[in-house]
This record gives C-alpha cells, sequence and structure tokens, in this order.
C-alpha cells in the first residue's frame, strides 16, 4: 500500500517550476500519478494508485514537502482517519477500560491529539474516505466486534459526557472571560470547585481575571475545569506543560483522586516519570511525524514506557528506533578536576520587583553540565540572566574570563529572531548545522524536523517550532558556556532526549560546560553531572545552593517535595514511587529520596 502526504504550508509551486511533476516517471509513461489540482490552488495531488513509490518527487522537491511510504496492505483495516488527499493518516483507536488511565506516549506529529478529538467526539472518523462525508452508521460498522465499539456508539448516539482538557492552555484567554473563581465555579457539575482549589494551589489567583494570570495557573485552572465537570470520559492533553516538578505531581494526585471511579481517563503525556506515575497503562504511538501514525496495543505502563525507550514493540513485532535510549546505570563519576574551573562565583545576592535571590559561592568545571531545579518563581531564570550578563547582581563576585556564552531564554517572542528565515538562523549559528552528514545536522536539526522549515520566517513558525530553533540556535554555536532555560517545553520525549544527546556530546566534545533549568526530572537524571537546587518562597525569596553531586541534589530537590524514585532495571529510568508504597517509606526512612542504585 502506498501512503503519498504533501505538506501544503512548505509547498512552494512558483519557485520549484513542479519538478515533481515533471520528473515523475509515470507521468511520462502515459499514466498520471502527479498533477496540479484547482483543489488546493494550483500545487500538486499524487495519485496512490497509480504512484509506483519511486521517491523522485520526494528527492526532487526543494521544500522537503513531499513523503511517500509504503505500508502493509493489512494495516488499511485499522485506518481511522484522514484529513484530507495527501494528508495525515491515522491508523487505529486505544483500548480504553473504566476506572482505569490509559497513558499515550509517542512523537509530535503522529496523531495523538486526533486520538483525543475522536475518542471525545469532537472529529467523526472518515475512515479514510475524503471524498465524501462518512455516516456514524459506517463508522460503527466498521468498529463492529472490537473492544472500542460501544464506546464509540455511546459517542455517536451523545449518550456519553467529555471534559477535555486542550493541549494549547494559552488560546483560552482569547474565548473565556473573568475571573479565575468564577469560571472554575461556573465549570463545576460535582461539587469539587473548593476541593480542587486546594489541591491545585488556584488560591492566590481566584479573584485575577483570566487573561493576567501565568502559562502554569491556566494550566491548573483547566485541569480542574476538567475534572469538575459530570463526565463519563476525561481527557487530558499534555497536563504538564508550564509547571514545576512539585507542581506535576500534585496534579497527577489529583487526577487520580478526583477522577470518577468508572469514568474513562486518558492522558497524553511526554514527562516520563508523571507518565508513570499517573498511569494504569500505556499505548504507544509511532510512525512519521506528520505523515501517518499507527496506535499500539495497550502495555503495562512499566513495559510500555520500556519499549518505547528500547525501540521496539514485542505485541507488534515492530521496530519503531534504530538505537535504544538508556539513562545513567550509576550516578556520573565527576570528569572535570579543580584547577580545570571554567567559571567561579562567589556569594550573590540580586533584588528584581521585590524578588531577593541569595546563591551560595560556587564554581562550574570544562566538561560538565549543571542542573538546576526548583519551582516556578524562585529565581531560577533571574540567576541564568546574571551568568548571561543580562542582569547584575547586587554583590556581583563572579570571575568570567574571556568566555563565549550562548543563551537560550525561557520565553521567545515571534521577533526574537527578527526577519531571519530557519536558514538563515541556523547558518549564522554555525555552517555545519546545515552540513548534510555532520552530527550536529544529523542529530540536532533533522530530529527536531528544522530541515522541513528552511525557507520559512522565523516570525511565522510556531511557538514549539520557534523553541525548537532557539534551541538549535543554542547549541550550534561555538561557545565555552551554554545556559539552556527550559529546553524540552513544547517537544516530545524523543525530541527532549535528542537535545540531552546533544547537549552531552557538545560539552563532552568542546570541553565546553552547560547550565540546564529544567523541570523534566528524567531529562535532568539523563544529562546533568551535577545539580544545584533552588529553594524558598515562589515570588518572594529564593536561596540556591552551590553545584552538588548528583545524588546529594536530587535528595535535597526531593526531599522538600516529599516524593521517592526508584530507578528502573531495565531502563536505567527514574520512577515515582506511589506515596505511602512499600519502596516510598523505607527509602524516606534511609533518607535516600534519590536511589541510584548498587
Amino acid at each position: 500500500m502506498r501512503l503519498a502526504v504533501i505538506d501544503y504550508d512548505l509547498c512552494r509551486p512558483t519557485k520549484c517550476s513542479l519538478e515533481c511533476i515533471r520528473f515523475c516517471p509515470v507521468n511520462r509513461a502515459g499514466t498520471t500519478a502527479i498533477e496540479t489540482s484547482e483543489e488546493v490552488k494550483g500545487k500538486p495531488v499524487i495519485y496512490e494508485e497509480t504512484c509506483i513509490g519511486c521517491g523522485i518527487c520526494v528527492r526532487k522537491c526543494p521544500f522537503q514537502a513531499i513523503s511517500v511510504v509504503n505500508l502493509p496492505e493489512e494495516l488499511e483495516e485499522r485506518v481511522v482517519h484522514r484529513y484530507g488527499p495527501n494528508a495525515f493518516k491515522l491508523y487505529g483507536l486505544p483500548i480504553l477500560r473504566r476506572g482505569q488511565v490509559l497513558g499515550i506516549i509517542g512523537k509530535n506529529g503522529t496523531g495523538k491529539t486526533t486520538i483525543l478529538r475522536v475518542l471525545a467526539g469532537e472529529l467523526r472518523p472518515n475512515l479514510g474516505v475524503v471524498d465524501r462525508e462518512v455516516e456514524w452508521d459506517e463508522v460503527l460498522d466498521h468498529f463492529r466486534g472490537t473492544e472500542i465499539h460501544d464506546y464509540l456508539s455511546r459517542i455517536a448516539d451523545g449518550s456519553l459526557r467529555v471534559a477535555h482538557k486542550i493541549q494549547y492552555v494559552e488560546l483560552v484567554p482569547r474565548y473565556l472571560k473573568g475571573t479565575v473563581g468564577e469560571l472554575l465555579s461556573k465549570a463545576d457539575e460535582r461539587g469539587v470547585a473548593k476541593d480542587l482549589k486546594d489541591l491545585l494551589e488556584l488560591g492566590e489567583v481566584w479573584d485575577r481575571d483570566i487573561r493576567t494570570v501565568s502559562g502554569g495557573e491556566l494550566q491548573r485552572l483547566l485541569i480542574a475545569a476538567a475534572l469538575s465537570k459530570n463526565a463519563d470520559a476525561y481527557f487530558f492533553d499534555e497536563p504538564s506543560s508550564y509547571l514545576d516538578v512539585r507542581m506535576r505531581m500534585r496534579v497527577a494526585k489529583t487526577i487520580r483522586s478526583l477522577a470518577p471511579k468508572e469514568a474513562y481517563v486518558v492522558v497524553v503525556e511526554h514527562d516520563l516519570a508523571m507518565l508513570d506515575y499517573l498511569s494504569d497503562n500505556v499505548a504507544v504511538v509511532y510512525g512519521d511525524p506528520g505523515v501517518y501514525g499507527i496506535v499500539s496495543k495497550p502495555y503495562g505502563v512499566r513495559a510500555g514506557i520500556n519499549h518505547f525507550l528500547e525501540g521496539y514493540l514485542p505485541a507488534e513485532n515492530m521496530r519503531i528506533r534504530s538505537t535504544p535510549i538508556k539513562f545513567h546505570a550509576r550516578e556520573p563519576v565527576q570528569t572535570g578536576l579543580p584547577e580545570e574551573t571554567y567559571l567561579k562565583w562567589g556569594r550573590l545576592r540580586v533584588s528584581l520587583d521585590g524578588f531577593h535571590l541569595e546563591v551560595e559561592a560556587g564554581e562550574v568545571r570544562r566538561g560538565e553540565v549543571i542542573g538546576i531545579v526548583g519551582p516556578n518563581g524562585i529565581g531560577k531564570t533571574t540567576f541564568i540572566r546574571v551568568l548571561a550578563g543580562e542582569l547584575e547582581a547586587e554583590e556581583e563576585e563572579i570571575r568570567r574570563p574571556e568566555l563565549k556564552i550562548s543563551y537560550k531564554p525561557q520565553y521567545l517572542s515571534p521577533d526574537y529572531f527578527g526577519d531571519k528565515t530557519v536558514e538563515e538562523v541556523l547558518r549564522e549559528a554555525s555552517p555545519q548545522a546545515l552540513a548534510s552528514g555532520s552530527w550536529l545536522n544529523v542529530e540536532l536539526v533533522r530530529k527536531l524536523r528544522l530541515h522541513r522549515y528552511l525557507d520559512r520566517k522565523a516570525a511565522n513558525l510556531s511557538g514549539g517550532e520557534l523553541q525548537k530553533l532557539a534551541i538549535a540556535q543554542t547549541l550550534s554555536r561555538e561557545a565555552d558556556i551554554y545556559l539552556l532555560d527550559e529546553p524540552s517545553a513544547y517537544l516530545d520525549v524523543e525530541e527532549r532526549l535528542a537535545v540531552a544527546t546533544v547537549i552531552r556530546r557538545i560539552i563532552e566534545g568542546r570541553r565546553a560546560a552547560a547550565f540546564v533549568v529544567e523541570h523534566d526530572v528524567s531529562i535532568q537524571d539523563f544529562i546533568s553531572d551535577r545539580l544545584m537546587v533552588f529553594r524558598g518562597t515562589p515570588g518572594v525569596e529564593g536561596y540556591a545552593t552551590r553545584p552538588l553531586g548528583l545524588r546529594e541534589g536530587m535528595n535535597l530537590f526531593l526531599k522538600d517535595l516529599g516524593i521517592t524514585f526508584r530507578r528502573d532495571q531495565q531502563s536505567g529510568r527514574p520512577r515515582v514511587n506511589k506515596e505511602g508504597s512499600y519502596l516510598d517509606r523505607l527509602q524516606k526512612a534511609k533518607g535516600e529520596y534519590y536511589y541510584v542504585g548498587d
């Protein structure tokens, strides 16, 4: 079976003279496989029935807008939805069970949000038929005899109520007006608004207008609003975005405790620790981003995440990644020597808009990554900005030799790169980023899929694309110290680990150093040599430790949160212990909140 997809946002027919059509061997043989269509404003359309899959159009397209893949014929029996001719195609739906939380993990662009929209009844599946409207009777006949049939029947007749927490929370203030308290009280159908106000710490913003709250506060409001609905199914699309580690765990506990016991609960999440803690089962969505996505059979949560990291799904006999992802087997050994100190600072004090930060004296050595952890509003970004030279400390004692610094800020505006194209931004950072076959191009630019947008203006990119471009720019530069503030925001698991891997390779290969602010504990564990722990009262005062050993730093950080981690024996990834479990009580008694292993 041939699957041909064209990204019409990338296609520029006036700039390439439609070489995809001119060089198609099927067209020259007298049969039509690709031609222009008025339905897509003179852009090409590929006819999958006649396409021979030679790949010439894929190679000839200068904008990499065309993808042609061969898939097994039997997969067509599982088709759920297609957005149009030569558009993304979804195969399969996850199996839902009452009273259990299903976690969904996979790359961005493989259909996770589409799955939630179908399950929420917001999108009627068309079974891949794009030239006519598919009725619900036809959809139900297609799924007859499957476990999802009864669920879809209730969606079709309107008897199943759904609460859906959407992915892009920043869009909500455009459509809703009022204070946080007014909106949550209005949404409350179960009489749990007061409980949610306390559990999700919304009291401080209760009387604030929704247009003035931060992304994290908006995220907590929407999670609370979804849980306050009297529904049969609850869907949460990336609930950890904008939240720090402590609040991520509070959100996970709140969903598990307040979702009705007989309800369906589905969570799409990229934070492995949160997904592990929250889910009972896991479905992996794999495929080619933007081209097609396939939903796996459900796995137990530990097995499902480990199979995803291993890159092999045994139930499908499918390899989805060429190399497995492994975490530290034990605490990393320091490679830097005392005489290799790169940057040193004395005790720092910073005051900014009524907030006060104090940082212990410390240093960073060649070849090491310093992770920075702590709650939101505690001064992590302030410290990074001091190192970058954007802010001055009241008592500044930084010994800063002539070092090149590459800095990625936390928040990026659309005009951050000015009028430059993606290609211009990357080329200025490093020509190697665009050199075919270079490890920087292969491991960073292509894994973040930035090569598909080279001719686009950076100002026209989405928030996630802008974030990936800023990361690639920062890491492509030749520098002595790299400062990255929340680099995993908007990224899927593989993209996060790709960035973490490149950071480690750059630091080790260039003998540089890095400071990384990050809320994903799995990524901090994967990347960090030492940790700085920020504590205090958010928005009022913060106190930062010197860089501590990974084990010491994690123990201090997790003790403040009251959370313990164990290490998975197969993948080495950190796993959150259920509160009150035997391991949780044992590790707390030993003072080992961060279990490193033998």
